[in-house]
């Protein structure tokens, strides 16, 4: 047998977290169970369908606010956890209170400084959001808004977003290649910012959204084997169950070159990081 001929075939879960076990930071002791935490609770902070509640709002105009909060994102070189958490507060509050068509850029400003407020070292002040958004709103109505949204959300910021799961789904498509692939994490982001401006993704599991963008990303470089067992371990899913999400992401990337909203897909056409929204998208799934 292999085994006697001294042979042993490679354990199909790959452990990776073994080269952390010496970074204290990484918490591999736990880190199993941080994740199953974040399952349970992205269950319970999760928005709904809202735009059939909204009177004056729309699913575009919820795209051009995430293109613009995207953009203004990168002007202020913020974290990316700023911007998933962004997004996240701005569906929570739309899910929760209906918003005038003139409140909306109000909405995502505040949400964006809430979520500075939270996640940055350095977060920009007011005045700065005020001059970003050309004097549209006053220091007034942005602090009462903010106000207005912690309190409808009842203060409640520790939610797992996209981009908690998509550090760990990301390490895990590296770990199935068998080295750090920084073309493979750049192609997966570009697929989680893409989902950001998708409100037919709004009401999916921010699990579910982070493996969709490893799926497509990995369908996107054309490796093989597509979806591992590593993968499925660490993910919870499986290939048939990322199938609609990854369909929704593919098509934006198919689309991304012709839409109006150019942040994501430009900024990840650039040198900086690999060009990888200029690869030929992965059409044949949506076949």
């Amino acid at each position: 047998c292999q085994f006697a001929a001294g042979i042993t075939e490679e354990p199909a879960i790959q452990d990776i977290d073994k080269l952390d076990g010496d970074n204290q930071l990484a918490v591999v002791d736990y880190i199993e169970d941080i994740y199953k935490f974040y399952k349970v609770a992205e269950n319970e902070c999760r928005a709904s369908d809202y735009m059939d509640s909204q009177e004056e709002i729309n699913a575009k105009m919820r795209g051009i606010l995430i293109d613009w909060i995207l953009e203004v994102h990168q002007k202020f070189d913020l974290m990316p956890e700023s911007l998933y958490l962004t997004v996240y507060i701005i569906d929570m509050y739309l899910s929760l209170q209906s918003v005038l068509r003139r409140e909306l850029q109000l909405v995502g400003v505040s949400a964006l400084l809430i979520a500075c407020k939270y996640e940055e070292i350095w977060a920009p002040e007011v005045n700065d959001f005020i001059l970003i958004s050309d004097s549209a709103y006053t220091r007034e109505q942005i602090l009462k808004m903010e106000k207005a949204i912690l309190n409808r959300l009842e203060w409640n910021l520790t939610v797992p977003t996209p981009y908690v799961f998509l550090v760990r789904f990301a390490k895990a498509a590296s770990s199935s290649d068998h080295k750090n692939d920084k073309e493979m994490e750049n192609t997966v982001f570009f697929f989680a910012e893409l989902a950001l401006l998708q409100y037919g993704l709004v009401q999916s599991k921010p699990s579910m959204v982070a493996a969709a963008a490893v799926y497509a990303a990995r369908l996107t470089l054309k490796k093989t084997p597509l979806w591992t067992d590593t993968l499925k371990h660490h993910t919870g899913f499986t290939e048939a169950q990322l199938m609609d999400a990854a369909k929704i992401l593919v098509a934006s990337h198919s689309t991304a070159p012709d839409s109006k909203l150019k942040v994501v897909y430009k900024k990840y056409s650039s040198e900086k990081l690999g060009g990888v929204a200029l690869r030929p998208p992965a059409t044949d799934l949506c076949k």
